[in-house]
């Protein structure tokens, strides 16, 4: 390829990567198996296509997903989406599917339109971005922002024919919402108060940046066999969930005298899939915040070579580590690395200040001498545009103009000099907005829902609220409790970790087999150090019963904790699900 310029050499890769990819699909539809082919495959989807080739050679079929990515990459049907929308047009199914590596997820029921989705690296956006996300809403959404349980940020009932603009606009004010959705490394989290929180050993802002922006340069990582959550804690007070996620890097001090340098290094957590009830483990390796991104990088290309495409169902990372070995999987990671891994015993590792599962609403004094930063509870995520406009504004006036989202579906404004917290306040609630939450308020998460997921039972947004509202004026909690409403199996809103979750379904009322929405609820989920699944205690619950029914639950703990601040998930602990279904019902009965 002497002679060629850069680009001219790249456009011939994805030139022979297409011819490759034709004739390994021919004309089939996306609803057709492919055959494997015995030529090299080029180009930067040439591992995925390698991978495919593996599976289809050993006699298996690929699943769906992979069978369309495979008949085109959804970053070369990018013409096709524009088509779509100069004429207004719905996508295809397996467009739908292709377009979330837009951020584009269409809604067929909510008027066929889209979700448009932004992410957030470390969840720190700036005021103006912030504004700017109030005029899109405004002009081509419902004029409502949300904030997801991944920190990202989504307007809502975008029509086909303003997807394009969305997508620019985005890009305009330096946000985007490639690779965002489907089979890609989602949304990389951090500590929403990282910089600032007094206690955290680490700002995890710059690792996880530069992780997101080499994810969005390299198209060889898109693609992968199933969706990807990276996570970066630095050990600040807010908690961050870290243990959920397929990789996640825990910033540790390490004690002298273990044969590697003192300090600050990551921790290496992996193979976390809450929906199937599993958390991460600490895998011993240790790693300088300096490298955490090459890392990642290698684990996901480990991921790429061999995950699964075949069954969907045990395609995430966790499935390939019991499917090869833990010692296997780091010999691949290191050879894609580059180098040896560095373990530690747990001997080695300093205690870390605990989180609080509180510390995401009110006003926290930062390691900024005479600065805070004020949590903001909004209902579920959701803001008007108007109160992202005035957020926005308040950051700027008052603030340091950054405004930080969470994991718990609300947001930090950081920098407001102790003089102005109460003025900071009062705007903040001049908007409709609060700085104060009940426990019940503080811990309250829930999925889209029926609101714009197809794949959710139960209008969860909804249902919570609900149940907030009825357990507040009857049950008197004054300690952390967390409540997760999630629509479907896939568990959005990670409802097996929280103290009381509810799993959406569809429960029959009759004999004529008419069903309603409803909930598995569960009791006794926690997250951290000591994270535990909950246990199933009522099932097949009609969502308009849910309420009481949660009632029940907090009405049972607190008839019997052992002490006035013992935590919910302590007190389930002591009983199986069929103990505390007793004692939920003989509160009610009481």
């Amino acid at each position: 390829m002497d002679g060629f310029t850069e680009v001219q050499k790249r456009y011939l890769e994805g030139f022979m990567s297409g011819l490759q990819l034709g004739r390994s699909a021919g004309l089939r539809g996306p609803s057709k198996q492919t055959v494997a082919s015995d030529a090299e495959p080029t180009g930067p989807d040439a591992a995925h296509i390698r991978a495919q080739n593996r599976f289809l050679g050993e006699g298996k079929k690929l699943s769906e997903q992979e069978v369309i990515k495979r008949e085109q990459h959804p970053f070369d049907g990018f013409d096709r989406l524009k088509e779509e929308s100069r004429t207004n047009s719905p996508p295809s199914a397996a467009d739908a599917f292709r377009w979330r590596w837009f951020g584009l997820f269409f809604q067929p029921m909510v008027g066929k339109t889209y979700m448009c989705r932004a992410r957030v690296p470390n969840g720190s956006v700036k005021h103006w971005q912030f504004a700017e996300l109030a005029n899109l809403t405004e002009r081509y959404g419902n004029g409502k922002v949300q904030i997801s349980t991944r920190a990202n940020l989504q307007i809502r009932d975008v029509q086909s024919k303003d997807t394009i603009t969305v997508i620019q606009a985005y890009q305009e004010i330096g946000l985007t919402g490639l690779a965002s959705g489907a089979d890609n490394v989602r949304n990389v989290i951090g500590n929403p108060a990282a910089g600032i929180d007094p206690q955290e050993l680490l700002d995890t802002r710059p690792y996880g940046k530069e992780l997101h922006f080499q994810l969005l340069s390299d198209r060889s990582l898109s693609g992968i066999p199933r969706k990807f959550n990276v996570a970066f804690d630095g050990g600040g007070i807010i908690p961050l969930v870290e243990e959920g996620n397929d990789v996640a890097f825990v910033a540790t001090n390490i004690k002298d005298g273990f044969g590697v340098e003192p300090g600050i290094w990551f921790r290496l957590w992996i193979g976390g899939v809450p929906p199937h009830n599993i958390f991460a483990k600490d895998s011993g390796v240790i790693v300088r915040p300096s490298d955490a991104a090459k890392l990642s990088v290698a684990i996901v290309r480990v991921f790429i070579d061999y995950g699964n495409r075949a069954a969907r169902n045990k395609a995430r990372l966790k499935y390939l580590l019991d499917e090869i070995g833990p010692h296997k999987f780091f010999e691949l990671v290191e050879e894609r690395y580059g180098n040896k891994l560095t373990r530690v015993s747990a001997d080695a590792i300093s205690d870390r200040p605990p989180a609080d599962r509180t510390a995401h609403i009110g006003v926290r004094p930062q390691k900024q001498a005479g600065l805070n930063w004020i949590g903001v509870a909004m209902p579920l995520g959701m803001m008007t545009s108007e109160q992202v406009r005035g957020l926005a504004k308040l950051a700027h006036d008052l603030g340091d103009g950054d405004i930080r989202t969470t994991i718990w579906q609300n947001l930090l404004i950081s920098g407001i000099a102790d003089h102005n917290v109460p003025l900071a306040t009062a705007a903040i609630e001049a908007l409709g907005l609060a700085v104060k939450a009940s426990p019940i308020r503080t811990g309250l998460v829930a999925c889209t829902g029926t609101l714009g997921c197809k794949y959710a039972n139960t209008a969860t947004k909804r249902h919570a609220l609900e149940i907030a509202s009825w357990c507040e004026e009857r049950v008197a909690i004054d300690t952390p409790l967390n409540i997760h409403v999630t629509g479907c199996p896939n568990s959005c809103a990670q409802a097996g970790i929280s103290d009381i979750g509810l799993l959406g379904t569809k429960v029959s009322k009759n004999e004529e087999e008419d069903s309603v929405e409803g909930y598995h609820i569960y009791a006794g989920g926690s997250f951290g150090p000591n994270g535990t699944f909950g246990k199933e205690v009522f099932r097949d619950v009609p969502a308009d019963e849910a309420p009481s029914f949660v009632e029940s639950l907090l009405r049972a703990y607190v008839a019997n904790r052992t002490a006035p601040d013992e935590p919910f998930v302590v007190f389930a602990s002591r009983y199986d699900g069929e103990a505390l279904k007793k004692l939920a019902e003989a509160e009610a009965a009481a």
